[in-house]
């Protein structure tokens, strides 16, 4: 287990590193917009963003030699609840009680599932909690730090920026905890078509989510992996032969229609704050064009008294 922990890190510095070459190259090659960001602003926003996204992808992967796949799926349905109490808690949202009983029946949920695991793991599952705690306090943080200085990233130019220091993160554990190990272990060889493959792969899941946003909607990308869960813990059951128990499958149903209103009340909010906007540009556009009509009106009514 241990060479499994420190090729799944080396395997995310790869996936990284070649994140932030093929970028680059996109940058050059296909005239990708990318606003250049001075260092104090890096510093201060990039910097910690990255930092976070290199504990989620570390105590993830770490959650993978102790729990199951289908049951990490599981306990991903709790990234709701975090961000909408972190959001909560640093003000970016407002608490509504029917949005807090959404997120305690998603938690029933997942308890239920976690209930039913036949391979449940202590220590597994602080790791995963760990990396949905982290991953949650990132995304929060894109809008309080990003959002609120009108910095806009697509995922290209997100993993342009966030790559390199996400990198020099992740590469402070793997010294520290791994490469010790694997010096113990004597002469490893990684695979590199293994390690090669997962880079690829990483990227192209990058790309194929910013064209998925682009060509559909942000509430696409969610139903899709909600859908790609579900995919999850069929392969994990049938492939990979691991046990998912009925009660299982019943926590995380509950949990699952949870996280289903949840989108649904997301897409909902978005629309009744676009509709506001439009209303907001459209009503100065029509109180100007009264104004003009009544001066026409005006002009017209004194030439003819004047005739």
């Amino acid at each position: 287990m241990e060479k499994e922990a420190g090729a799944g890190s080396c395997g995310m510095l790869q996936v990284k590193n070649l994140s932030s070459v093929i970028c680059r190259n996109l940058q050059a090659t296909q005239s990708l917009y990318v606003c250049a960001c001075p260092k104090i602003t890096y510093a201060a926003t990039v910097v910690p963003i990255g930092a976070l996204y290199a504990l989620s992808l570390w105590f993830s992967n770490s959650a993978y030699i102790y729990l199951s796949v289908s049951f990490i799926q599981m306990l991903k349905a709790l990234m709701p609840v975090a961000v909408y109490s972190l959001a909560v808690a640093f003000r970016t949202d407002s608490f509504r009680r029917a949005s807090m009983l959404n997120m305690i029946g998603i938690s029933a949920g997942v308890a239920v599932a976690a209930f039913g695991e036949a391979r449940f793991d202590v220590f597994g599952v602080t790791l995963q909690l760990a990396a949905v705690a982290a991953e949650a306090t990132r995304l929060v943080l894109i809008q309080i730090l990003l959002a609120s200085r009108g910095i806009k990233l697509n995922p290209i130019t997100s993993l342009y920026y966030i790559a390199p220091c996400c990198l020099l993160f992740l590469a402070v554990p793997w010294t520290v905890v791994e490469l010790p190990r694997l010096r113990a272990a004597g002469s490893v060889r990684p695979d590199v078509l293994v390690f090669g493959t997962n880079s690829l792969c990483a990227f192209a899941l990058n790309l194929a989510v910013f064209l998925l946003v682009g060509k559909t909607a942000a509430l696409t990308m969610n139903v899709s992996g909600v859908v790609k869960d579900w995919l999850l813990i069929a392969f994990s059951w049938t492939v990979i032969k691991g046990t998912v128990t009925p009660v299982n499958l019943a926590g995380y149903a509950i949990a699952f229609l949870g996280v289903a209103y949840y989108n649904h009340a997301k897409l909902q909010g978005l629309k009744a704050k676009e509709a506001e906007r439009k209303a907001a540009s459209i009503s100065p556009a029509m109180e100007e064009e009264a104004e003009v009509g009544k001066r026409l009106l005006t002009q017209e009514k004194a030439s003819a008294r004047k005739k």
